[in-house]
């Protein structure tokens, strides 16, 4: 093999080659952009995050519990006062809130804060200087969105709980605000003074407790968590430093990172796919060069040595352009995404996203290369003589079975790499093979349909542009992968949203309830039924909530079982350090489904109707699942602690619960009696149809029961709109990366066979077709080739949401035409308006001139 001869000939046949494939590392270019950006942008999220990890927190470290700090713990942060460390209280409680001036009423966040919070970062207020203990005696801070939802601006009175408290600016930055802490709702920002008065923090109340630190050495704060470990594990409070805070957030960015980039990976390989078929076309053009240069003594090792060293120099091409191309995107995406990322983010050059950026695009390029320049060993020397010889098949060819397990192999490692697992990224690869297999196989099948059932009536231009998709050398599959696959991705992503949605829409639609109260006081229920409407009081659900832990399990102590890591049937951790709301009634819910043992009037189970001899403990029904992991059934006992009172009780009946219906549901129901005098709280769920009836409802209650907040589901059904319409548009904007890939695929497949239409074209016209009938083919073709490549992803579309929508998301299935219409508008709409604007110089030239240059 002669290298040197090699790149010689690479050299001379880039200039013709890079005019005929070089359109296709278009296609690597972008998918090693997508890479590129993602990785670098990955890479400075968590970066900033690690730089402003005390910002973010507001302190050095922080300790937290849904409930009240016990006296130990508050001994604790004492003592630390004590000794010199800053603190700082936070709590954070849902409450209604009422602007009086607009009578408009919202489930707000209010948060109460104390002693210097936060003391790393500038709260940035409007006006400027409101943030603090002072300002906050006076009156109330809110987030903009407050005074949107509230219709409300400054100097406005707004009700929080038993207050009225005068709203004096916006807090336009918090440094501590993730983003994701206002999806319940926007926050209102008062004093805790004014959170005791406002009545929010009593029996039952949903609130979060959290002491702020500070501490600058990170010995000391680390010692203090050895220190205290004891007592606050038994406490259930929970310790974080700033460092382990971002370190969290850190791996989100990263896991989501990576996710992100096997998208990109995904166009890069459609590239490759397009690379793939530009050089199995560009080899058989080059046949009759090939058969001279092996008549003259080039060898035909030396030969494909030469055009690998071409398609490897076309991919080091597309890859550096991917390179610059995704360092430009990194430092886009910050202003993009600016509104929802935890961090002001810096940029800065990668190198090592770079770096392996270009070699896995030149890897790719030369891996999907190499088996299509496979072809030059079979052209004999003789077919330079005669053009219609054709060499014999080889029955096995070991290097060509080398070079396939070398792809698959690389695609894997690639997947792997990539994706935040090892065995996801193998899951990602074998999907995308079976994904990619069925689009061919599909395209195939319609194809072979086109041709034979195609009617013979039509119009000759029609007939002459659809059999232009079955002309010798032609890239059919190529393209309808490329742009199939990109019309698969969309449409999944549209189906299951649209079932997901009109599930949600049934839920919160026909007779389901649509409100829900909570914190209500026993002695509220009659006044509360009292405010709604006639026609809704004998329909409402009203539920006791008793808060309680467990103690023991079949008199072993619950701290006994969690240290026992020998025994088999241990309780799973969180089933037994939970704060359990459980409840008593007389009656199944219409959620529920008795599967085993008995109810308290006798119904038997479905699946197992044993009967339990309860004696004299109070009987009670568990949840199947929680049963499970507790490691308990029929006949086991369980202690429980309310109020600090223990109560016993044993395992009577277990039931299974459809938790996505919009019912009052519970692990644990007991039999009405022993539970009547426990310390407890009430939900009440009805259902107001009319919105004005039902703002009105909450207004009322906000005047006459304050401590009471309401949960109006239609404005859950908005939030889950926005959010499902955030992941949609985020999805499909990566998914069309692949479209894209796949019009850079057309491109190149029209710049392939650019000669040959041209040819075609000139023909048609010296027999006579005119340039509107020359158009019409045209027309034809790329509107059939559009809507094939369409029709296949449109296709696995369908059968992968029929899938995934029942087992996934446990909703029924329905197909929706009018997005999966919209979407071939759009797909064949790009394929049609590329293949005539590429075509412009077919219909302009006249047959004569075209003709004499492919003769030239």
């Amino acid at each position: 093999m002669n290298g040197r001869f090699a790149v010689r000939l690479a050299y001379r046949e880039s200039r013709h080659g890079l005019r005929r494939v070089g359109v296709y590392m278009a296609s690597i270019t972008l998918g090693v952009g997508a890479l590129v950006s993602i990785h670098s942008f990955r890479d400075d999220v968590a970066r900033s995050i690690q730089d402003q990890a005390e910002v973010l927190m507001g302190a050095n470290a922080r300790l937290s519990a849904g409930r009240p700090f016990p006296d130990s713990v508050r001994s604790v942060v004492d003592s630390l006062r004590e000794a010199g460390v800053a603190t700082s209280d936070v709590t954070t409680a849902l409450s209604m809130v009422l602007a009086p001036r607009s009578g408009d009423v919202r489930l707000l966040q209010v948060q109460a804060t104390s002693g210097g919070y936060p003391f790393f970062g500038e709260v940035k207020t409007d006006p400027e200087g409101l943030w603090g203990r002072r300002s906050l005696e006076r009156g109330v801070l809110a987030d903009p969105a407050v005074l949107t939802q509230l219709d409300v601006r400054p100097g406005d009175t707004l009700a929080i709980g038993r207050v009225r408290l005068e709203l004096l600016g916006t807090v336009e930055d918090l440094p501590t605000d993730l983003g994701f802490q206002t999806a319940i709702g926007p926050r209102v920002y008062v004093s805790q003074t004014a959170m005791e008065a406002a009545g929010l923090l009593g029996f039952g109340s949903l609130a979060r407790y959290e002491v702020f630190l500070r501490l600058p050495e990170r010995d000391d704060r680390t010692a203090i968590g050895d220190r205290y470990r004891t007592v606050l594990e038994a406490t259930q409070v929970r310790y974080t430093l700033a460092e382990e805070q971002a370190r969290q957030l850190s791996n989100g960015v990263r896991f989501l990172g990576r996710f992100l980039a096997l998208v990109g990976l995904a166009a890069l390989l459609l590239g490759g796919i397009g690379v793939a078929s530009a050089i199995h076309v560009y080899i058989r053009d080059r046949r009759p060069g090939v058969a001279v240069l092996r008549c003259i003594g080039a060898g035909q090792w030396s030969i494909f040595l030469a055009y690998l060293i071409q398609a490897s120099a076309l991919g080091f091409l597309g890859s550096l352009g991917g390179v610059v191309l995704g360092s430009g995107l990194q430092r886009v995406l910050p202003l993009l995404l600016g509104g929802t990322l935890p961090v002001e983010v810096t940029t800065r050059f990668s190198v090592t996203s770079a770096a392996a950026g270009l070699g896995i695009g030149i890897w790719v390029a030369a891996m999907f290369a190499l088996i299509p320049l496979l072809q030059v060993r079979d052209i004999p020397p003789l077919q330079a003589l005669r053009r219609d010889f054709e060499p014999g098949r080889r029955r096995a060819d070991p290097v060509r079975g080398a070079a396939y397990a070398a792809l698959v192999a690389s695609i894997v490692v690639l997947c792997v790499l990539e994706a935040p697992e090892p065995l996801m990224g193998v899951g990602f690869a074998l999907g995308l093979g079976v994904c990619l297999a069925l689009l061919g196989a599909v395209a195939w099948t319609l194809s072979r349909l086109t041709r034979r059932f195609f009617p013979s009536r039509a119009s000759y231009p029609v007939r002459q542009g659809v059999s232009n998709l079955f002309r010798p050398q032609n890239q059919t599959v190529s393209v309808t992968l490329a742009l199939g696959f990109g019309a698969f991705i969309v449409g999944t992503v549209l189906e299951v949203e649209r079932n997901v949605m009109d599930d949600l829409s049934l839920s919160f639609g026909q007779d389901r309830p649509n409100v829900l109260l909570f914190d209500v006081q026993p002695d509220q229920v009659e006044g509360i039924s009292d405010l709604l409407p006639d026609d809704v009081r004998s329909s409402v659900t009203v539920a006791p909530i008793v808060p309680s832990r467990l103690e023991s399990i079949n008199g072993r102590p619950v701290e006994e079982l969690r240290a026992d890591s020998t025994a088999e049937d241990r309780p799973e951790r969180w089933a037994v350090r939970r704060e359990y709301r459980n409840t008593y009634r007389s009656d199944l819910g219409p959620a529920e489904r008795l599967v085993a043992g008995r109810w308290w009037d006798g119904t038997p189970g479905a699946d197992d109707p044993t009967e339990v001899d309860a004696g004299d403990l109070p009987r009670v029904s568990l949840e199947v699942e929680v049963a499970r992991d507790l490691g308990v059934g029929l006949g086991d006992t369980l202690a429980w602690n309310m109020g600090g009172t223990s109560i016993p009780s044993v395992i009577t009946s277990l039931r299974a619960v459809e938790w996505d219906r919009l019912e009052p549901n519970f692990f644990a129901i007991f039999e009405p009696g022993p539970l009547d005098f426990a310390p407890q709280t009430i939900i009440m769920v009805a259902r107001i149809g009319d919105p004005e009836r039902r703002a009105g409802f909450q207004r009322s209650l906000v005047a006459a029961f304050p401590n009471v907040s309401a949960l109006d589901f239609s404005r859950v059904q908005e939030a889950v709109d926005t959010i499902l319409s955030r992941v949609r548009q985020a999805i499909a904007f990566l998914g069309a990366f692949s479209v894209l890939a796949g019009v850079v695929v057309l491109v190149g497949a029209l710049a392939t066979s650019r000669l040959q239409r041209m040819r075609e074209g000139a023909l048609l016209k010296t027999l006579g077709a005119r340039k509107a009938q020359v158009l019409g083919v045209l027309f034809a073709e790329y509107l059939a080739l559009g809507t094939m490549a369409t029709s296949s992803g449109l296709l696995l579309a369908w059968a992968a949401s029929a899938l995934m929508v029942p087992r996934l998301f446990e909703v029924p299935y329905a197909p929706h035409l009018a997005p999966m219409g919209g979407i071939w508008l759009a797909v064949a709409g790009v394929t049609v308006t590329v293949g005539l604007a590429s075509s412009r110089r077919l219909l302009r030239r006249p047959p004569l001139e075209v003709l004499r240059d492919i003769a030239d």
